[in-house]
């Protein structure tokens, strides 16, 4: 894959790419502690082989409530999509973004979306990448598996690095350590967790789920280490693809984690609309 992706392998790669977001999600969400998503009101489904997850009480403003990874298995159907809206009308959720991919809409899109209140919001870039070598990479920062000490320190390094409050949040993120197909790394400086990141390895598939830095310790290289650690962590397993998505760049805007996406390899397969309902009242 290149800049110049033909059409052709980007529909290929667009099932590989979508069930490597969605499981990582589905897991993430799903396997936070009992008190954890008893506080935020975490509930999780999966519908036509894709997958819903609710936040009734996302301290993010709705950022948790997700439906993606849909059209893959089975087509976006009316009936699929009413599925959805039911699931999350009974989560209590007033808000959800449902993610799918150009390939994937079907021809009576717009229309199903007219018939129910859902709106174009902002558009995500998927990207992919072969099991090639990673480029070089150094940092004077400390980095390493995350520890079960530093579990806490890692999660709220997440959230503070995506601007999300500090709480029952970095519960669940923290609680990544008990799933095996989680390889979360940190970034110490000194005895201090500055920097997170994580990858999630599924069915031949590694996705590249998430990495921050606190802004203190932002231009030491942080985020160029982590990609090649987890690189390389992807090929020791075999994967066939890793995958990675980051919000897409309007004009005047910059997102430093595309560009360093794409400096660590990966390359641009197709741009997702995110679709944004919410409930009436």
């Amino acid at each position: 894959m290149d800049e110049g992706t033909p059409a052709t392998s980007a529909t290929a790669a667009f099932g590989d790419a979508e069930t490597a977001e969605a499981e990582f999600m589905f897991a993430l969400e799903s396997g936070a502690p009992s008190e954890v998503k008893k506080a935020l009101g975490i509930s999780t489904t999966r519908v036509a082989g894709g997958v819903a997850l609710a936040m009734r009480d996302d301290p993010a403003g709705g950022y948790w409530n997700k439906a993606l990874g849909l059209g893959v298995t089975e087509p976006v159907t009316a009936q699929v999509l009413d599925t959805v809206l039911d699931f999350y009308r009974d989560s209590g959720s007033g808000v959800a973004c449902i993610q799918v991919a150009p390939q994937a809409l079907p021809e009576d899109w717009d229309d199903l979306c007219a018939t129910r209140g859902i709106t174009a919001g902002n558009s995500w870039v998927k990207l992919g990448r072969d099991a090639s070598p990673a480029p070089a990479a150094t940092t004077d920062l400390r980095i390493g598996p995350v520890t079960p000490a530093a579990a806490r320190a890692w999660g709220e390094v997440y959230c503070v690095g995506f601007g999300m409050p500090v709480g029952p949040l970095a519960d669940m993120v923290a609680a990544v350590l008990d799933d095996p197909a989680f390889h979360p790394l940190a970034a110490w400086d000194g005895e201090e967790v500055v920097a997170g990141a994580n990858l999630y390895l599924v069915d031949g598939l590694a996705s590249f789920c998430g990495a921050a830095t606190l802004e203190r310790a932002r231009g030491r290289g942080a985020q160029s280490t982590f990609f090649h650690r987890r690189v390389e962590l992807a090929r020791e397993a075999g994967v066939r693809l890793m995958v990675a998505e980051t919000w897409a760049e309007g004009e005047g805007q910059h997102n430093p984690s595309l560009h360093n996406m794409r400096r660590a390899g990966f390359r641009d397969l197709y741009t997702r609309r995110n679709w944004v309902w919410r409930a009436p009242g």
